[in-house]
């Protein structure tokens, strides 16, 4: 068998096809020629059960007559054979100059050749032994059947050879298709694999391959969404956490190099170690963030109340907003059953709640709130500041990206990252608009 599966499908095709035109032909010989055999025997069994009947032990001169009559009554009559045979072996009457041995088989529709008239012909002969041992000869000679025979074998094999023909050429021509849409996937695979990510199979029909090609740019898009993301934050790493790093290296290489008090190497013991936490803090979100990214959380799904969770968040950070002199306000609702990780949506609305008390600023109002509707459940977090431009809207997900760019305020750029891997794990998304004024954030669930 070959390797290819066009070339196996384009065989099993071919053979599918030789095989539908080798019955087609047979049912149509069969029910042609065949008609025709089974009327010819029919008539040979009628015609000698009735020469039969006639005939007398003693008198043979009725079946006589009746074949006489038959071979000149101009019905079939160049084609009809009739012989009697008396038990003596002579012939008594008919048009056989020549035919079979005596010991034919009797009763049975034999295919021989006899001579009629003094013609040597192919014939259709049924041979019957009468009841004094006389021996009755009915057939009919096949020229004609024959003839229409080789005419219609000769009509198939013609158009046998046409239709194996076009066969050829149909297994060529699927073969052909289907090799030239694998060969678009299998070249677009092979530029992806050279580097080129925004490579995309061409998708030009709506059938089986088009939706594969679909399906695959879709994973495409994915892969490199993700490679993207790889690289942005490995440029984040070796720029975001390589200042901390060598703060920390400088006071421990400070600590060295100068004379200290026991008091002032504590002093930098202590300020490396929290240097170092920070990094490790760094590093659990990253963590978080693969972690929800992996799709691997859902078994942990249970039936929620979001309104429940937003009081919760609320609640725990009601004394933090009144520190910066924020107003921290619940919309309130009947309970919002979902299903999702009760832990993770918790952390998702706390990382929320705690950029707008950070970002909204003294004075503000932050609203957290839950709701429902035809695309499904969703926690938001309004607040009233002074927002985001609007060409920033779309980075606030980047990993490490954060709006202040001094860097004064603490954070590290990857608490909305978090959020959005968080939402993306629950089958939502993370939507955020500008409120006019300030910011809404949504984390909408499947």
């Amino acid at each position: 068998m070959p390797k290819s599966i066009a070339a196996r499908l384009a065989l099993g095709y071919g053979l599918l096809l030789a095989i539908s035109i080798a019955i087609v032909c047979g049912v149509f010989y069969f029910g042609t020629i065949g008609v025709l055999d089974r009327s010819v025997d029919r008539k040979l069994i009628l015609l000698s059960e009735r020469l039969a009947a006639l005939y007398a032990p003693e008198d043979s001169t009725r079946t006589s007559a009746e074949i006489a009559h038959l071979l000149t009554d101009r019905t079939d009559s160049d084609t009809e054979i009739f012989l009697l045979v008396g038990r003596d072996g002579h012939r008594i009457s008919g048009n056989l100059s020549n035919w079979p041995m005596a010991d034919s088989p009797v009763g049975k529709l034999l295919h021989v050749h006899v001579t009629r008239e003094g013609r040597r012909v192919p014939a259709r002969l049924l041979i019957r032994d009468l009841i004094d041992g006389s021996r009755l000869y009915v057939g009919r000679a096949m020229l004609e059947s024959d003839s229409i025979r080789t005419l219609v074998l000769r009509s198939l094999a013609y158009g046998g050879a046409v239709a194996v023909l076009l066969m050829v050429a149909g297994s060529w021509l699927f073969r052909r298709q289907l090799e030239a849409r694998i060969g678009q996937i299998r070249r677009t695979a092979g530029e992806i694999e050279a580097g080129d990510l925004s490579r995309r199979i061409p998708v030009t029909s709506d059938d089986e391959f088009g939706k594969l090609s679909g399906d695959i740019n879709r994973m495409l898009d994915r892969i490199e969404h993700l490679m993207e993301g790889v690289r942005h934050v490995s440029n984040a790493i070796a720029h975001d956490l390589r200042t901390p790093l060598g703060r920390v290296r400088n006071k421990l290489d400070g600590a060295l190099r100068q004379q200290q008090t026991v008091d002032a190497w504590q002093h930098a013991a202590h300020s490396a170690i929290a240097d170092i936490d920070d990094l490790t803090r760094v590093f659990d979100k990253l963590l978080q963030i693969a972690a929800a990214e992996s799709g691997m959380r859902p078994e942990y799904f249970t039936d929620i109340d979001l309104q429940q969770i937003g009081a919760d968040i609320v609640e725990m950070y009601e004394a933090t907003a009144d520190e910066q002199g924020v107003l921290l306000v619940q919309l309130y609702r009947d309970e919002l059953p979902a299903r999702g990780d009760r832990n993770l949506l918790g952390s998702a609305l706390a990382s929320l709640v705690d950029n707008a008390i950070k970002y909204a600023g003294h004075g503000a109002t932050v609203e957290v709130s839950a709701g429902q509707d035809a695309r499904g459940a969703w926690l938001a977090v309004r607040d009233n500041g002074p927002g985001v431009p609007a060409g920033e809207l779309s980075k606030l997900t980047q990993r490490f990206y954060r709006l202040d760019k001094s860097r004064h305020l603490p954070g590290n750029g990857l608490g909305l990252s978090i959020v959005a891997a968080i939402a993306a794990l629950h089958g939502g998304s993370l939507e955020i608009e500008d409120a006019g004024p300030g910011l809404r954030v949504r984390l909408r669930l499947a």
